[in-house]
Formats: C-alpha cells, sequence, structure tokens
C-alpha cells in the first residue's frame, strides 16, 4: 500500500482559536463595541456644551437645567431602547441581527447631528442614537453571554475584557471630539463620531460570519405574523404622542429626565411580572428573579451618581475646574476621558483577578454592596471645594473622584451584565437584560433630575446634595452586605 493510501494518525480536534483565552468571537463584539463607544462617548462628551453654549459660540444657547435635563433623559432613552430590542431580539430577529441592525441606526444618528442643523439635527440625531444605542448594548452582551456555558468561569473575565473595549472607545472618543471641537467647531465632532461608527460596521461586518457562528441567531420566542401589524400601530403612537407632549410643552424640557425615570421604573415592572408569571419560567428561575430585586435597586442609585459626570460634572469642570497643566489648558470634554483611561488599566486586573480566585471570587452581592459604598465615599471628597469660585478645585481631586468611581464601577457594571445573562429565564434572556438596563436608564435620567438639585453657588446647598447622595449610596451597600446570604438562597446555583 502506498504511503498516500496510508490512513493517517488522528491528531485529535483543532485547538480552539482564542483571545485572551476566550472565545474568538468575543474579539468582534470586543471591536464593535468599542468603535460604538467611541461614537457615543465621542458625541455625549461635547453634548451639554454645545446645547448651553451661546450661538456666537457654535452651541443652541439653552439653559442648563434644560441642557442636563436633556443629557440625562438621553441617556436614560439609550438604555430604555433596550426595551424594544429586547422585543425585536427575542421575537422577530434574534440578537446577531437586531445588533447589526441597530449599529447601522446609530452611524445614521451621528450624520444627522453632523449635517443638520440646530434643534433638527439635535431630535433626529438623539432619538436615532438613543434607539440604536440601546440595541447594541443590549444584543452585544446577549451575544457574547451565549458564546459561553452557564458554569463556564472564565464568563465574568470575558464580560471584563469587553468591557476593556467599550471603555478604549470610550477614552479616545471624547479627547478626539473635543479636540475637532475647538479646532473646527461642534459639527466637526458630532461627524468624526460617524466615522468611528462607520469603521465599526465595517470590521462587525468582514469578521461577522468567521466569529459569531450561530450564537444570536435563534428567535427565542417568536411573534405570531399577525403581532406585527399591532406592535406597528403601538409604536407609532408612542411616538406620536411623545412628540405631542413635548411640542405642546405639556412636558417642559426640564422635566424630562424625570419623566423618562419613570417610565424606566414602570417599564421594569411590567417587563419582570412578564418573565416571573410566565408559564415559561421555572420555579428555579423565578426565584433567581426575586434574588435579582435588591441588585436592581442597587444598581439604580448606583448609577443615579455615576452618571453625573455628563451633567454635574461636566459643568463642574467647565466652571470650577482648574484644568491648567503646566501651561496648557485642557478641553471641558477631556475631564471624561479620566474614567475610561482607568478602566482600561485596571479592567484586566479585575479580569485577571476574579478568574484566578474562580469559585472563591466574591459573590455578586458582594461585589454591588462594595460598589455602593465606595462610590458613596467619593462624593465626600468634593467637600473641602464647596463654595470655591473659578478654577479653584485642583485637578488632581477630580483624578481621584474619577478614580473611585471607576473601582465602584468595576465591581458592578461588567458584573451586573454578567449576572443578568447568567439568571435570565431561558425563554427571555434578552428581557432579562432589559429589565437589568432599565436600573441603568433609572439611574442615568435620575443623574439629570438630580442635577436640577445641584446649587454650586451656595457652599451649603452643594455640601448638603454631596452629602446626602453619599450616605443614602453608603446605607444602601451596606444593607445589600447584610442581604447577601438571602440573594444567594434565591439565585440557587448562581453565586
Amino acid at each position: 500500500m502506498s504511503s498516500r493510501a496510508q490512513a493517517r494518525p488522528d491528531a485529535g480536534p483543532a485547538p480552539e482559536r482564542t483571545f485572551f483565552g476566550q472565545p474568538w468571537g468575543l474579539a468582534n463584539l470586543f471591536g464593535v463595541e468599542m468603535w460604538e463607544r467611541f461614537s457615543f462617548y465621542g458625541m455625549q462628551g461635547i453634548l451639554v456644551f454645545y446645547m448651553y453654549y451661546a450661538a456666537g459660540e457654535g452651541g443652541l444657547g439653552m439653559d442648563k437645567a434644560a441642557a442636563t435635563s436633556i443629557v440625562g433623559a438621553y441617556g436614560g432613552l439609550v438604555y430604555m431602547a433596550a426595551l424594544v430590542a429586547s422585543l425585536v431580539a427575542d421575537r422577530m430577529l434574534g440578537s446577531e441581527r437586531t445588533l447589526f441592525w441597530s449599529a447601522v441606526l446609530v452611524m445614521c444618528g451621528h450624520i444627522s447631528l453632523a449635517v443638520l442643523p440646530n434643534t433638527l439635527g439635535l431630535a433626529i440625531g438623539l432619538v436615532a442614537i438613543a434607539v440604536g444605542s440601546g440595541g447594541v448594548k443590549t444584543c452585544a452582551s446577549v451575544v457574547l453571554g451565549q458564546l459561553y456555558g452557564r458554569a463556564d468561569t472564565r464568563r465574568d473575565a470575558g464580560f471584563s475584557i469587553f468591557y476593556m473595549g467599550v471603555n478604549i472607545g470610550a477614552l479616545f472618543g471624547p479627547l478626539l471630539t473635543g479636540w475637532l471641537w475647538g479646532m473646527k467647531g461642534f459639527h466637526w465632532g458630532f461627524g468624526l463620531a460617524a466615522v468611528g461608527m462607520a469603521a465599526g460596521l465595517v470590521q462587525y461586518i468582514l469578521m461577522r460570519k468567521t466569529t459569531i457562528g450561530a450564537a444570536g441567531h435563534e428567535v427565542p420566542n417568536p411573534l405570531r405574523p399577525a403581532g406585527y401589524a399591532l406592535w406597528a400601530a403601538v409604536a407609532v403612537v408612542v411616538v406620536g404622542a411623545c412628540i405631542a407632549l413635548i411640542a405642546t410643552g405639556v412636558v417642559a424640557l426640564e422635566q424630562l429626565s424625570t419623566v423618562v425615570t419613570v417610565a424606566a421604573l414602570v417599564a421594569a415592572v411590567v417587563l419582570w411580572c412578564q418573565m416571573f408569571f410566565s408559564p415559561l419560567t421555572t420555579k428555579v428561575e423565578r426565584s433567581r428573579l426575586l434574588g435579582f430585586i435588591p441588585m436592581y435597586v442597587s444598581g439604580v442609585l448606583f448609577f443615579g451618581i455615576f452618571q453625573q459626570q455628563f451633567t454635574v460634572l461636566a459643568i463642574y469642570a467647565d466652571v470650577r475646574l482648574d484644568r491648567h497643566l503646566g501651561g496648557w489648558e485642557l478641553s471641558p470634554a477631556w475631564i471624561q476621558s479620566f474614567n475610561p483611561l482607568f478602566i482600561i488599566i485596571f479592567s484586566g486586573i479585575f479580569a485577571a483577578v476574579w478568574t484566578k480566585l474562580g469559585d472563591r471570587q466574591w459573590s455578586y452581592p458582594v461585589k454591588f454592596g462594595v460598589a455602593n459604598v465606595i462610590i458613596g465615599v467619593s462624593l465626600f471628597f468634593f467637600l473641602p471645594f464647596a463654595g470655591g469660585g473659578e478654577n479653584s478645585t485642583p485637578l488632581y481631586a477630580i483624578v481621584w473622584i474619577l478614580f473611585l468611581f471607576t473601582m465602584g464601577e468595576l465591581m458592578l457594571s461588567p458584573v451586573g451584565n454578567s449576572l443578568a445573562t447568567k439568571v435570565a429565564p431561558a425563554a427571555f434572556p434578552s428581557r432579562m437584560f432589559a429589565v437589568w438596563l432599565m436600573a441603568v436608564a433609572m439611574g442615568t435620567s435620575l443623574a439629570g433630575t438630580l442635577a436640577g438639585f445641584y446649587n454650586p453657588e451656595d457652599a451649603s446647598a452643594e455640601r448638603a446634595f454631596f452629602i446626602v447622595l453619599g450616605v443614602a449610596s453608603i446605607a444602601l451597600g451596606v444593607v445589600l452586605l447584610a442581604l447577601r446570604g438571602w440573594v444567594l438562597r434565591r439565585f440557587v446555583d448562581v453565586r
């Protein structure tokens, strides 16, 4: 028998191609989310300034209270759009296709901000970006979660690496759009955000078939064809009602963030009840849903403080912070890059620690409780500078505060994403993640509402603002730590 005809010895299955020890699909999702966050945070880094700067400076000349309320409402709507994305993914397109078309919508929104004038471009752009970003955030994490088995201990580390990609985009977005804003004006900055999202789409398309595979293609709970017309009618009525309420002044711009906060709470309760009382949900899955409630409350307050970066801290950086570094003055938009810089530095460390500890790592309620305590403590570092004038707060103080914000964020945000995919009922993977994002929506819009109570002109009122929020967060963290045993019993086999 010739050597060509001889059977070759079995070499076994080819080794799995990995990305930092994780499934290779993480690399593609890492990239598309990085570019989407580049465009998102690049735009948001200059958004509040665009709204309240005078027309002669290229802005829209809005009142600061209205501007911060819009920022809070817009940020909340981004996460509320997860509701729409979860329904579309679970019942119509599947998570992967919803992710793709959401990214296309984000790019269109940034183009609108860049080329359309005044409030027309603002309205169209923010709505398109909010809806699209909600879809990207929801479905990218759901698809990522489907790359792992429930018992795969790499999951939390994988989500932490994914979160590092988010923050690479969040780091460079404000730096580059803030630079273009100073050089060419606001619309050039918005245009760069559109280019970034286009780059993310090209990368995702090129790697789509070879890295994602079948993940996210299943439609878990398909909608009957007769239901499509009903869904379309409801969408038209809801959008039309929102436009009419704002256009007629029934809902003032200053109230938008409060309206979104309430709407997010209602949406979360409805979604949770749908899953809890569904015959498709098992007894064990219902128990996990009960255990998720205190985690949800913890997340709301955490993000209500954390998202002050885009409301109170943005204005603080513009009018109170000494931004001079040597002979160079930093753009106020660049202050928003400190948090993602710290995330990039420390997310790998956190991922390595969770991987090394394995089953010995802190449980989910402990991580959440510690996060609330840390971010609560961080607010007390504002107190020595309360009531100061222009350039009265040194740069190192904000850097330290944002470092503490980051430590809390790494304990809660990527871990919360992982938890939502782990405790989700089998029939509602995207919907459960949408419930978690409703906590982020409530916190983000709440940040816009709380900004209305911040008064930097009155030292005692400024101190009270930070003390009340700080004490509330610390107290909630301590309560969650005390409830950790109850939560873990409800989670059954999820620690």
